[in-house]
């Protein structure tokens, strides 16, 4: 039996430090620092990202997280999603670790979901396995998780500054529906049906 190259498999609470990085490059460190702001630094902000993915009860949790694998059970890629009408009672951990950890309030952040779709919070894909078919894997993965889980919408962001992301969900049957306002900027809300 042939096993596929790249399995998808669920992270497991061990390997949050690994996701958490996978996260922040998905964030871009622009959004890292708008969050922990002047006087922190990105590594304090990967400890904190760790602490949330190896929780049950945050957005960013392993349970949330799927993963692409390499022969070694290596991850190389990640896509982190949830359905998007829990995003309130998900995200407040995070609220709560940026006050505590950097002096923050945003528990007045919009909402960047709604329910009825499962939202991908976080892709990315290890930079030396880029190109290798990773993120379509991924893709498929969370596609079929939404059905799984009876919702027949995905969703996600992208970043205005980055035409060649848009160019490929647009190639795999996302499109745009509206702007979300997110880490401090606006970015195009993309989505695609998976019934």
């Amino acid at each position: 039996m042939t096993h596929p190259k790249h399995p998808i498999r669920q992270a497991r609470p061990d390997e949050a430090s690994v996701v958490a990085s996978l996260i922040m490059e998905a964030m871009r460190e622009e959004c890292c620092a708008y969050y922990y702001g002047e006087g922190h630094t990105a590594q304090e902000f990967h400890d904190m990202m760790t602490c949330l993915v190896g929780r049950k009860d945050t957005q960013y949790s392993y349970l949330n997280t799927l993963c692409a694998t390499d022969d070694d059970d290596r991850i190389v890629g990640i896509a982190v999603s949830y359905d998007g009408g829990r995003l309130k009672e998900l995200r407040q951990a995070f609220i709560k670790e940026v006050r505590i950890r950097f002096g923050h309030d945003f528990s007045q952040m919009p909402e960047e979901t709604q329910a009825g779709e499962l939202y991908i919070d976080s892709m990315a894909v290890a930079r030396e396995r880029r190109g290798q078919g990773v993120g379509h894997r991924l893709f498929q993965a969370v596609e079929s998780r939404a059905r799984h889980l009876h919702i027949d919408t995905v969703g996600l962001l992208v970043d205005r500054e980055n035409p060649a992301a848009e160019r490929l969900y647009r190639s795999i049957g996302y499109r745009h529906v509206d702007d979300k306002d997110w880490g401090g900027h606006l970015l195009k809300h993309m989505q695609k049906e998976v019934k």
